[in-house]
């Protein structure tokens, strides 16, 4: 029999009360068994029976479908248990996935990375959430945060509607070098890439033909001027585009580049450059044209010139030549 302690209520037959407390048990992930309700309520079992057809006839008539949520019966174990909406919440696996992508990512630093798993757990049963805690434990505790500790949450809403609104910004940019240089700019989307988040923006004054990218850390004092800015449909910017093509976050022209490869993962060529293709081969070599923004790409043929030898263009070509001569010269090698 059920009191509560503090008025001297009996909610002995008190049906509102027990399916209240039947319903928060089985959404807080308990598997419940008929017996026991009955002996803590100090009703029947038939009661209880009733209690929870109740409940399912509340759920098919608010959720429309069983496929939606639904009250299940475990015939192995004789208990009910609550199966959620698909939905609505993550399953197990996806926010073991979540996790461990954020934790690798080393984007937040350790409070924002802390309330992001919180709320995360919050999304599986009880039972099931410790797995998780234990499963990532180790991983949580070693996390290094990035070297600017910055809260990003604020300023990235902040950011995203200022491009919703097409509206002009200003901010002050502290360059890698330690320079700080006034901007004022016209947002156009927010990307993240190998560990941070950025801004990418046109110039206002139109002295760039190819979008800027700001690393968002090194942004401060940013606000809107109130001023907005059209761009014609045709001209809009493609966050998904931009990213396929740009590499390391540097951005220039759009440009085409070519070059023959003959590594060991050629997989791993086309997963670093999404809009690479296959156009011809030379033996067992592939010759390879992708499309790309900026000069990180110069980045990555470098760190690839064992195993790759640039066509075009022929400036890229001369340039990582020379670099690679250096390089050898510099370790002692023959060239």
């Amino acid at each position: 029999m059920v009191k509560d302690l503090n008025l001297g209520i009996d909610y002995n037959g008190n049906k509102g009360f027990r399916l209240l407390s039947i319903y928060e048990r089985l959404n807080k992930g308990e598997a419940i068994e008929k017996a026991q309700l009955a002996d803590f309520f100090g009703v029947t079992q038939k009661t209880i029976q009733r209690d929870i057809d109740d409940l399912r006839a509340y759920l098919a008539e608010t959720h429309m479908t069983e496929n939606e949520v639904a009250i299940k019966y475990d015939k192995t174990r004789n208990v009910y248990y609550l199966v959620r909406f698909e939905r609505e919440w993550l399953t197990n696996e996806e926010v073991m996935a979540l996790c461990k992508i954020l934790l690798e990512s080393r984007a937040f630093c350790k409070e924002e990375l802390n309330g992001l798993i919180s709320k995360l757990l919050t999304q599986v049963v009880p039972n099931d959430r410790k797995k998780i805690e234990n499963m990532i434990r180790n991983e949580l505790h070693h996390y290094v945060p990035l070297q600017h500790k910055k809260h990003l949450f604020s300023i990235l809403w902040e950011l995203s509607q200022f491009i919703t609104n097409n509206e002009i910004i200003q901010f002050d940019y502290t360059r890698q070098d330690g320079i700080t240089k006034e901007r004022l700019v016209k947002p156009v989307a927010v990307l993240f890439s190998e560990y941070y988040f950025y801004l990418i923006a046109f110039m206002a004054d139109g002295s760039k033909d190819f979008p800027t990218t700001f690393r968002i850390d090194r942004i401060t004092d940013l606000k809107g001027i109130k001023q907005h800015f059209n761009i014609p449909y045709k001209d809009k910017f493609n966050d998904g585009e931009f990213r396929k093509r740009v590499q390391f976050m540097y951005s220039g022209e759009l440009m085409k580049i070519q070059f023959k490869f003959w590594g060991h993962s050629l997989e791993a060529v086309l997963d670093r450059l999404p809009t690479a293709k296959i156009i011809a081969e030379d033996g067992e070599k592939k010759i390879i044209e992708a499309e790309v923004f900026g000069m990180g790409i110069k980045m990555w043929l470098l760190s690839q010139s064992d195993n790759l030898e640039v066509i075009k263009p022929q400036s890229f070509r001369e340039e990582i030549m020379l670099n690679i001569k250096k390089m050898y010269e510099i370790y002692g090698c023959e060239y």
